[in-house]
């Protein structure tokens, strides 16, 4: 058997980025991953960094906030090591709705200062507001940090899964239909595939291409739609929440409810073609919350179940995963994310 001092199950953005934290600490770490890297919810997610969305569970809520302040020196380190654009926007986020009380970060805006900042946003007289968040391009974005833990050292191997994690003489035993692998410790960061309490919940999205570049700058988050530009003019349109298991079928009925909804706030989407469509499965859990931490088994953790933030969380979960399992008091107290409100699980 090879040994490492980590193994990493599951090669989304939460394990890469955990990867290159622990590898910058000087651990020999192996990631591996059932299919290739971050080829489910890491690349299938919109990339709205929504630290403030207010309808992120209170306990939550100040690792949302750190991680987003830790994004721009996360995309650049990761950029740095690559070589690769993740395409991380800054220009903020437009949320329309009503809000008994707007989360402190909420600016409303006037319909003049709507249209100053999108003239071709239809706000059908909704409130409107301006939050300062940022967005990122997830495909880009584990492209990037892939070449940056490979370029750091990390070992990456896919169409490796992992069917086991035990308890060994030495550490533990990584058992996966490629042999059997040991390290001094491992941790399950397999996303929707994590095993109970972790279930997946699908969400459907679609690409649009609209003859007008510079059609939308800000992020837009509706109550039954979001829509996301990207610098290319590509226009992401999402998302469904379907517990339907893992299907991951696309259905041509729930895109064009996609787009409709998208079209009542840009009327100049309706002529756009639709590029792509695609459905992805996010790890999600009953209250909603992460699952970090050390499970019942000796030397096995677990950083999972983060829903709809996994792309926001990624710097903050890597942090604090990567101080516990090295013996350092984690920044946050996690005690709200402990693996042991579910017990017994399989996580």
């Amino acid at each position: 058997m090879n040994s490492w001092d980590i193994i990493i199950a599951g090669a989304g953005i939460i394990g890469v980025s955990l990867a290159l934290e622990l590898r910058e600490q000087g651990a020999r770490v192996l990631v591996l991953d059932r299919g290739e890297s971050g080829s489910e919810a890491s690349s299938a997610a919109a990339g709205m960094l929504a630290a403030d969305d207010s309808a992120t569970p209170a306990a939550l809520r100040p690792l949302t906030q750190e991680s987003a302040r830790m994004f721009p020196e996360y995309v650049r380190k990761i950029e740095g090591l690559s070589g690769i654009k993740t395409d991380f926007r800054r220009q903020g986020t437009i949320v329309f709705g009503q809000h008994a009380v707007p989360p402190p970060a909420y600016k409303e805006l006037s319909s003049h200062e709507l249209r100053q900042r999108e003239p071709f946003l239809q706000s059908h007289s909704q409130p409107a507001f301006f939050v300062q968040e940022d967005s990122v391009d997830p495909r880009l974005l584990m492209k990037a940090a892939v070449s940056a833990a490979q370029n750091g050292g990390v070992e990456i191997r896919g169409s490796t899964e992992v069917k086991s994690i035990r308890a060994g003489d030495n550490g533990v035993e990584v058992l996966t239909n490629a042999g059997v692998f040991a390290a001094a410790q491992a941790i399950n960061c397999r996303g929707a595939w994590s095993g109970a309490p972790v279930r997946p919940r699908k969400g459907q999205m679609l690409y649009l291409q609209p003859e007008r570049k510079n059609l939308l700058r800000h992020v837009v988050h509706a109550p039954e739609v979001y829509i996301v530009p990207r610098t290319t003019g590509k226009i992401l349109v999402g998302a469904t929440v379907e517990d339907v298991g893992f299907d991951k079928t696309v259905t041509p009925s729930t895109i064009q409810d996609l787009l409709k909804a998208a079209t009542l706030y840009l009327p100049e989407l309706a002529s756009a073609p639709i590029i792509q469509s695609w459905a992805g499965l996010r790890p999600g859990t009953p209250d909603d919350l992460p699952i970090l931490g050390l499970t019942d088994t000796p030397g096995v953790f677990v950083a999972s179940g983060h829903f709809r933030n996994g792309i926001l969380l990624a710097p903050v979960t890597a942090k604090i995963m990567a101080e516990i399992m090295t013996g350092k008091q984690p920044s946050f107290a996690i005690s709200a994310f402990a693996p042991s409100r579910f017990a017994p699980a399989n996580v």
